[in-house]
């Protein structure tokens, strides 16, 4: 579809490489490091956490007493920088995790609604700029540990084809030696420790190197179900399906943590290298372990599920523990994020895990896909800061690459921005001037403009197109998103305006970027 001009201007607007547009913080001038001296990386993304689970945002930002504490958390946003209007490419896990690997919008993919099953072919092409591979391009060591997500691909036992078949249940014909491609090794990653599923099933084993990595010297891959299971709690809402005998939920947060530690600890001094942690946590089940590095985490807080963000919080505190006793922190890039908004299982103890916001996980709404997003880097950040830009996190795929030296090819990364200017404090941010958004299984996606927030109902086969909300979220945070003006004469043009947009955006198929 060719662009009519109201599309080409806002595209101007938004790819102009020179905005005038200021950031909406400061802090001072930014530090340099050492002339050919790159940073390390690290990018942490939590399963379902919300922003109101992080107690730094519930006591500093909307001033109330939160019910438990994220030390570590907290500590990080009091000394990086926290941006306040960070969004999860999607409202759900699996799509946002193709746009956390790629820096493209999910529209943009084979599987828009995500890629459910480990079976099914990766919706990430072989000329995409992944974590990975811009990384690997510029000499970095990479590494990938934690939930994938993202599909892959099997053999079956008599080496015949690749299984695309069902994903629950016992399935006697798969290989599960081996996933042979679409794994994290395959987008660039050297080492990995691979959770297909993360915790949640319906598969049950961890790879590493793209190898079955055995629990325990007795492992054997059966079907993990209420009765063979270690704990009858283990197999979620999922379902049970194939894995490993001696799979214990509650054990795994230590040890994909532990293998975080030990990649770090591993790198030489003289080769940088990026870790992207993908920790399945506060997913469920929601098997808290009795403690963790000698802290007590299960029914220290009010649920289960508020104890597995304890949990969380403890991983990434191993994590920094490890830069930190290698000498390493200060010059590591290190972005805390979600895959999505959190979950509600815990708000009849008066837990906010929106915050101020409507909706969580899953909704088109705020909760759904506004997400914690915290930047570290001692020597480059030098004073903490409160973001105001809204931001996508996918675009950490732009900003690595600007960190690290990648060029950006014009199939890249199409969605992605770099945050490297707002990172240093910079005032030549190219201000995005709207974003594609998407829900979950209710099939809305979202234009965010400025302060306008149109909501359309579509369907799966995206054959079906109904504007069905209209909000401005410049009104008050817990109110904005209950005021429907989709139907107000006033605003009934621009919402037209707003849908016609859309739609002409994504046919097109456009780049909604600037080049790096």
């Amino acid at each position: 579809m060719k662009l009519h001009q109201g599309i080409l201007s806002l595209l101007a607007c938004a790819l102009a490489s020179l905005s005038l547009s200021s950031p909406a913080h400061s802090h001072s001038s930014a530090k340099t490091t050492h002339v050919g001296e790159k940073p390390n990386i690290v990018v942490i993304m939590a399963d379902d956490l919300g922003i109101g689970d992080v107690s730094f945002y519930t006591r500093d930002l909307i001033k109330r007493q939160p019910l438990f504490e994220t030390p570590t958390l907290d500590q990080l946003s009091r000394e990086g920088l926290w941006f306040d209007d960070a969004h999860s490419t999607t409202a759900l896990c699996s799509p946002t995790r193709y746009g956390m690997m790629t820096g493209n919008s999910t529209y943009r993919s084979t599987a828009p609604w995500g890629t459910w099953s480990m079976y099914k072919e990766s919706p990430v092409k072989p000329t995409d700029a992944t974590l990975g591979r811009i990384a690997k391009a510029q000499g970095y060591r990479t590494g990938f540990i934690g939930k994938w997500h993202l599909g892959g691909d099997y053999k079956t036992k008599d080496g015949t084809k690749i299984y695309r078949g069902e994903k629950r249940g016992y399935l006697p014909t798969v290989d599960l030696s081996k996933i042979v491609d679409g794994g994290p090794e395959h987008l660039g990653f050297e080492y990995s420790f691979m959770l297909p599923d993360g915790i949640q099933g319906p598969n049950y084993m961890a790879f590493e190197n793209s190898t079955w990595y055995p629990l325990s010297p007795e492992s054997k891959v059966i079907l993990i179900d209420e009765k063979s299971a270690i704990d009858p709690k283990i197999v979620s809402s999922k379902g049970p399906g194939m894995g490993d005998s001696a799979w214990d939920t509650q054990k795994m947060g230590d040890i994909i943590s532990r293998k975080a530690v030990d990649f770090i600890n591993q790198q030489r001094s003289d080769k940088p290298f990026l870790l992207y942690y993908t920790s399945p946590m506060p997913h469920v089940p929601h098997i808290p372990p009795a403690t963790f590095d000698g802290v007590k985490v299960k029914g220290t807080t009010p649920t289960a599920h508020l104890d597995m963000v304890v949990e969380l919080d403890l991983q990434i505190a191993r994590i920094v523990k490890a830069l930190k006793d290698k000498g390493i922190y200060d010059n590591t890039l290190l972005v805390i994020t979600s895959d999505n908004g959190g979950l509600l299982f815990s708000q009849n103890t008066g837990h906010r895990t929106s915050g101020e916001y409507r909706g969580s996980k899953n909704l088109a709404y705020e909760g759904g896909h506004r997400v914690p997003f915290i930047v570290n880097w001692p020597e480059m950040i030098s004073q903490s800061a409160i973001v105001k830009e809204p931001i996508m996190a996918h675009d950490i795929v732009a900003t690595i690459a600007a960190v690290t030296g990648y060029k950006v090819q014009e199939h890249q990364a199409m969605d992605s921005m770099s945050l490297l200017p707002l990172i240093r404090g910079e005032n030549d941010f190219p201000r995005r001037e709207f974003m594609m958004q998407q829900g979950g299984t209710g099939m809305n996606v979202v234009l965010r403009k400025d302060q306008w927030k149109l909501m359309i109902k579509t369907n799966r086969n995206l054959n079906k197109w109904e504007p069905v909300g209209l909000y401005n979220l410049e009104a008050n945070h817990s109110e904005n998103e209950k005021n429907n003006l989709l139907h107000n004469k006033e605003y009934e043009k621009h919402a037209e305006k707003m849908m016609s947009q859309y739609l002409e955006i994504r046919s097109s198929g456009v780049r909604t970027t600037p080049m790096l």
